[in-house]
């Protein structure tokens, strides 16, 4: 028996008046997934928990059995090394955001109109890299942009270790019981990190993020880049918003060996592939997303074919509807779930024996297009396949999983004993 765990990425949703009260994926054309769907058994599950609304990486972590309260997994880390960059307990690393700086530190675009190309965000990067120098305290960086407006920054002292007790200048997320947690209203206003302890390393630790922060800007401000992006009537990517950070790497368990089985991730984003690295999973090597969700989605699944007798178990991350989710284009998020159905589920009929699989499908977060952020909500849920009775569910949705034999989870954590005993069952 093998499992097929596949996430897809802030694909939870709220009812929409513009689609008639419906959700995106109660209004898409799933025919594969609602025939899974109908086939095995559905549910809801709250990725972490009631109450927190978490980041993919806190969802992501949860749902692979990893409670999130129990380990320091801080997304600058995550970010920093499924980006392959080297991290060592005492640095300091933070997820960064390109975004458009206006006047009085207000943020006009907090993902620089999301058209920022893969040359323009690697020769800021590069200037980035070239032209600020940190002088409040002694240390270096080391700056990567990682796809679209995203990037990783880790900053090294030469003296002492840094710390991660400081807050974000990212207004859009804070800390609560160590976890990362989406704000559902904030102020666009660009933040001071400020220490969150009286230690000489918390507070020389905000000091240099807002010193980079400050330099960063200047130098960004005055590129070539962004320059000719403004003349093209563009979103300037002259800023760095920083959140997540974390000076050690989380003590995972290794999944591998936990289970007795052979795990393996098909993820295209950093923070999914450091993840994976961190708890053991071999790593299938595949791109970052293009523009060409469809495309992307065959090579992942052709990627699945090459190897699947090699592994027991997949991790499959699928990026796609929390982007329209957070811009509130809940036609789009319709449309790219359809793709996900077609190119992706569509080659499972006559290439995988269903008999022999578990398919897991959830999401790591909800994206409602109504929020346009990440909400607390639980995400549909449904598990296919192997010798698994169907529960009677007429599709895949929010409506119909709520009313599905799995009921609601209470927390993600649950998820992955729960098949692990269907596999082994």
């Amino acid at each position: 028996m093998k499992l097929l765990l596949v996430i897809i990425d802030g694909m939870g949703d709220l009812p929409v008046p513009q689609l008639g009260g419906k959700t995106p994926l109660e209004v898409a054309e799933i025919p594969n997934m609602d025939s899974l769907a109908r086939r095995g058994r559905t549910g809801m599950v709250y990725t972490v928990k009631k109450g927190v609304a978490p980041e993919s990486s806190t969802g992501g972590i949860s749902i692979l059995g990893y409670d999130p309260f129990n380990y320091n997994a801080s997304r600058g880390v995550l970010e920093a090394v499924g980006a392959g960059m080297k991290f060592e307990d005492g640095d300091l690393a933070l997820r960064c955001n390109f975004v458009t700086l206006g006047e009085g530190m207000r943020i006009l675009d907090r993902r620089a109109g999301r058209d920022l190309k893969p040359e323009e965000a690697r020769r800021l990067s590069e200037e980035i890299n070239e032209k600020v120098k940190l002088e409040s305290y002694p240390a270096d960086f080391e700056f990567r942009s990682t796809h679209g407006y995203r990037g990783a920054l880790i900053i090294r002292s030469r003296m002492n270790p840094l710390s991660d007790h400081i807050t974000n200048t990212d207004p859009a997320y804070y800390l609560e019981d160590s976890l990362a947690v989406a704000k559902s209203e904030y102020e666009t206003i660009a933040q001071e990190s400020h220490p969150l302890d009286g230690t000489e390393a918390a507070g020389a630790s905000a000091g240099l993020v807002n010193e980079f922060a400050r330099r960063s800007h200047m130098v960004l401000e005055r590129s070539e880049v962004n320059e000719r992006r403004s003349s093209a009537g563009k979103r300037k990517a002259n800023y760095l918003l920083m959140r997540g950070s974390g000076n050690r790497l989380p003590r995972f368990f290794d999944i591998n060996q936990r289970y007795g089985l052979r795990f393996a991730s098909l993820a295209n984003m950093p923070v999914e592939r450091g993840i994976a690295t961190l708890i053991g999973m071999g790593g299938i090597d595949i791109p970052p997303p293009s523009e060409d969700l469809a495309k992307d989605c065959r090579l992942m699944f052709a990627k699945l074919l090459e190897h699947f007798q090699a592994y027991d178990c997949f991790y499959i991350h699928i990026k796609g509807p929390d982007e329209p989710g957070h811009d509130g284009d809940c036609k789009q998020k319709a449309r790219l779930l359809e793709i996900i159905d077609k190119d992706f589920f569509g080659s499972l009929e006559g290439t995988v024996d269903l008999s022999d699989v578990i398919i897991c499908v959830t999401a790591d977060h909800a994206t409602p297009c109504i929020a346009r952020v990440h909400t607390d909500d639980p995400v549909p849920l449904l598990i296919s396949g192997g010798n698994l009775a169907g529960d009677g569910s007429e599709g895949f949705s929010e409506r119909i999983c709520s009313k599905g034999s799995l009921g609601t989870l209470e927390r993600g954590v649950e998820l992955m004993p729960r098949l692990m005993i269907m596999m082994k069952g």
